[in-house]
């Protein structure tokens, strides 16, 4: 599967943006309203034409979170409960959680 495009502005190849760049800010998200990937919700917010929406309830199967590392898709029900990439162990930032909502339904948190 080829890897998806991240849209927004990205600053480096892992997907840190320029509201989020530790080492830690290594995803990107696909947005439930778009279906597109953007590294933060103020990515998204700054560069669609569209209000965001959050992954609904049953959508817990759904591959949408992308290891900016190595390209793993990692589906919502295994990132509520990752705290690092199970294809090649990058480290995720436990505050992106802290945003949940805006991406997800709350009933997806792990």
């Amino acid at each position: 599967m080829m890897r998806p495009v991240v849209r927004g502005p990205v600053v480096d190849a892992q997907t840190r943006c320029i509201h989020y760049a530790t080492p830690l800010d290594i995803i990107a998200i696909e947005f439930a309203c778009c279906r597109a990937f953007y590294p933060c919700h103020r990515c998204h917010d700054e560069t669609a034409d569209h209000a965001a929406r959050p992954w609904g309830a049953d959508a817990g199967g759904h591959p949408a979170v992308l290891c900016g590392v190595c390209g793993h898709l990692l589906t919502i029900d295994a990132y509520a409960t990752a705290s690092a990439c199970p294809a090649c162990d990058g480290a995720f930032n436990p505050g992106c959680k802290l945003h949940w909502e805006l991406y997800f339904d709350p009933a997806l948190r792990g």
